[in-house]
């Protein structure tokens, strides 16, 4: 079998995940050809995600004339191809307000790559995300190219999916992997009669990567945010957290990590509460550095209003950090009070509370809340059984083919 996986933009910092699940395959004796879409518009600073972008293959970016190349070959060679598809790709243009021009551009991009598929003997694509590429590898498959699967994460892809044409895209797809319960349970609301195909396969860590590092026996007050700075993250409610506990726990310290779109914003609530030293950016860093500060943290703070299931906090409980963290989507499903503080989403007054509690926490009960985090995600989230559950639909999908 021939795999391939397309992403939209690829790679990404917050994508290390997808990496992390192509190598975890190709360990298991997989190849796997790289596509994607177009380039990320920000400076990647992982040297392993530098060499990734090498081994991918964009469809978009540096690739307008092939784009419209592919085309017109298509029309000389796939006539019947494009006729079958139209109505496919009529529905996906009518539901969705993305306009003519972006999706006159998806359709190009599905030719380009049913032809490089063909080209490399590709027998199956997969994609993260049901968005752009996914309706990108279901037009192709729909052209006559290879079966497609995807992986459904959330929160932004479930907002409304109707307009993303999912109940289309699972129909289609070999089988889907919905990355928590709940989103499976989403899914299935949307595809009525669809759920045998509907598969949770969780995101997965490299477990070997993360070896906990000793808790160091004091009061708790140093925690990082990891992610980028945007609205999803909320991380512009922690400087008033932060304000409503210092008097009590002056020495308090809480690191971002990350950049982003909110950072103005970030930085005035930092000066307006007069937090320059409990509160500090330090931009995005490579995955190893990541891990070296959580490890030297008290626990990870992630006061996010919409998320899948954060990587990041798989990542926190690998490293044995407990985590402070929202009630939303499928983050229940991992995090609870065993291992860590759960609290309502949006409420700068839980927040700052929940805080209190980690702050108060003696060292006996956060390690014991970082040893059942750790438990957990080896328990859930080892990245060779996802990817084993991965390929074995992949090789379930080909045969079929």
């Amino acid at each position: 079998m021939k795999l391939a996986y397309l992403l939209n933009s690829y790679p990404m910092t917050s994508t290390t995940f997808i990496r992390r699940e192509i190598e975890a395959i190709e360990a298991l004796g997989q190849p796997v050809t790289r596509f994607s879409v177009r380039h990320w518009d920000t400076a990647l600073v992982d040297p392993d995600d530098v060499a990734e972008q090498k081994a991918t293959e964009y469809l978009l970016t540096g690739n307008i004339k092939g784009l419209f190349l592919s085309g017109l070959r298509e029309l000389l060679v796939n006539p019947g191809g494009l006729l079958r598809t139209l109505p496919l790709w009529t529905h996906c243009l009518r539901v969705s307000d993305a306009g003519l021009i972006k999706h006159f551009n998806y359709l190009l991009q599905a030719i380009h790559l049913r032809r490089r598929a063909r080209a490399l003997q590709i027998d199956h694509i997969h994609a993260h995300f049901s968005t752009n590429a996914t309706t990108v590898a279901m037009l192709a498959h729909g052209l006559g190219g290879p079966s497609f699967s995807f992986t459904v994460h959330g929160p932004d892809e479930l907002i409304d999916p109707p307009s993303n044409a999912v109940r289309r895209k699972i129909e289609r797809a070999a089988f889907v992997a919905a990355i928590t319960g709940y989103c499976k349970a989403r899914l299935e609301s949307e595809a009525p009669g669809e759920g045998e195909k509907i598969r949770i396969i969780p995101c997965g860590l490299a477990l070997e990567d993360f070896t906990p590092q000793p808790m160091v026996p004091r009061e708790a007050r140093h925690f990082v945010c990891v992610g980028r700075l945007c609205a999803n993250k909320a991380q512009e409610l922690i400087p008033e957290a932060v304000a409503r506990v210092r008097d009590a726990f002056p020495d308090v310290v809480i690191d971002l990590i990350g950049d982003g779109e909110h950072r103005a914003r970030i930085e005035e609530a930092i000066r307006r509460h007069g937090l320059e030293q409990n509160v500090r950016l330090l931009g995005w860093a490579a995955a190893p550095v990541v891990r070296e500060r959580i490890s030297a943290s008290d626990g990870l703070i992630l006061a996010s209003l919409a998320e899948g299931l954060p990587i990041v906090i798989m990542e926190a409980l690998a490293l044995e950090r407990p985590v402070l963290t929202t009630m939303i989507a499928g983050i229940p499903e991992l995090v609870d009070d065993g291992c860590g503080w759960i609290f309502p989403a949006g409420s700068v007054d839980a927040l700052a509370e929940n805080l209190r509690l980690a702050l108060s926490a003696s060292a006996e009960e956060r390690l014991a809340k970082a040893k059942e985090g750790r438990r957990r995600v080896e328990a859930r989230h080892d990245i060779k059984r996802s990817a084993q559950l991965l390929l074995d639909g992949f090789r379930e999908a080909a045969a079929r083919r």
